[in-house]
């Protein structure tokens, strides 16, 4: 029997998930499809893309820019944690219908530890309160973050994240007015913007920005090394890729897709590197 899977996106061309999958299932034992599926070239909107899968016999579906926040309220989420981080990247039809799950918070926890060990967070700029920052926002409340300093270019996003990571009564919560006041002074700069990837060139930090940072994560990972990795690697800051979160969330999804955790993942790192799939 196959296991079907997808990943509803805008700008997902690059995306390497069709090749995790499959080779994660390879190593399993499983047999597995993936799809690319952008709803305005299925002619659909996300809803019409979710009843679409589940009537056609998916499995399940990892969900990216720009629907992980709108995902949250069109699943079932058993989670009351993931309810309040109020974003929803990984989708599984069952028989109760969908229901949701963040393996960006769990996979950035998890690349963090692997990067960094017991190392804490200190003073973070978090840029980008959507989808993928809120996951990483609730993410850092949990490996010990001091401080969190917000920005979005859509305050109003800000501001719902402050307030939910104020319920977890964790970090010093800043809502910033810009990228430098997020950046000054900061342990941490976190990239959680499309800005950076296939089709959106650039970063939202600039260079002159970048001096006395201690660690810089980009989660953008198409492609893996960036204008921001790498202003940030020349300022002497140590460098998280966007990579190891899309290997982690992966394998975490894979998880949660198959029943299963993937049979060998340091063969599906080391194949994926390779550029199998």
């Amino acid at each position: 029997m196959v296991l079907k899977l997808g990943l509803i996106g805008g700008n997902i061309r690059a995306s390497r998930s069709p090749a995790l999958h499959r080779i994660a299932g390879r190593l399993s034992g499983v047999e597995v499809s993936y799809d690319l599926l952008i709803p305005a070239e299925l002619g659909l909107d996300f809803d019409g893309v979710l009843a679409k899968l589940r009537a056609e016999g998916y499995r399940g579906v990892n969900v990216t820019y720009p629907f992980k926040e709108l995902a949250v309220s069109r699943v079932r989420v058993a989670d009351p944690a993931l309810r309040r981080l109020g974003a929803v990247n990984t989708v599984v039809f069952g028989p109760a219908g969908p229901e949701g799950f963040n393996t960006d918070y769990t996979g950035f926890a998890a690349a963090y530890r692997a990067r960094f060990g017991a190392q804490g967070p200190g003073r973070v700029a978090l840029i980008g309160t959507g989808g993928v920052g809120r996951a990483i926002g609730f993410a850092l409340a949990e490996l010990g973050a001091q401080e969190l300093r917000l920005f979005d270019r859509d305050a109003a996003k800000t501001v719902a994240l402050q307030r939910a990571l104020a319920a977890t009564g964790g970090p010093r919560l800043v809502a910033c007015d810009s990228v430098v006041a997020a950046v000054t002074d900061a342990d941490g700069v976190v990239n959680a913007t499309p800005v950076g990837m296939v089709g959106t060139p650039g970063t939202p930090v600039p260079a002159a920005l970048w001096a006395g940072r201690g660690w810089a994560f980009d989660a953008v990972y198409t492609p893996v090394e960036t204008e921001f990795t790498r202003a940030a690697a020349a300022a002497g800051a140590a460098v998280l890729s966007g990579w190891e979160l899309f290997f982690h969330q992966g394998i975490d999804a894979f998880a949660i897709f198959a029943g299963r955790p993937v049979a060998d993942p340091g063969r599906l790192r080391a194949e994926l590197l390779a550029g199998a799939g």
